[in-house]
């Protein structure tokens, strides 16, 4: 009976270390997912302010090599 209840607590324990490894990952998951937004959200914006296009060149000038 008692090598049936260490077997059970050898389980339990690697269970939850199992279960900590997985939280950890999700929680790193989730701050890659936020940043990610914020980065969507920015180049969101920023393509709506300026169309993309950097400061001072029109979107229709003819590249120099024409």
């Amino acid at each position: 009976m008692e090598e049936r209840l260490v077997e059970i607590e050898l389980k339990v324990v690697s269970l939850e270390d199992t279960v900590q490894q997985l939280n950890q990952l999700v929680y790193e998951q989730q701050k890659q997912l936020d940043e990610l937004r914020a980065l969507c959200r920015l180049l969101i914006r920023r393509q709506e302010d300026g169309d993309g296009q950097p400061p001072g060149q029109p979107a229709d000038e003819r590249p120099p090599h024409y």
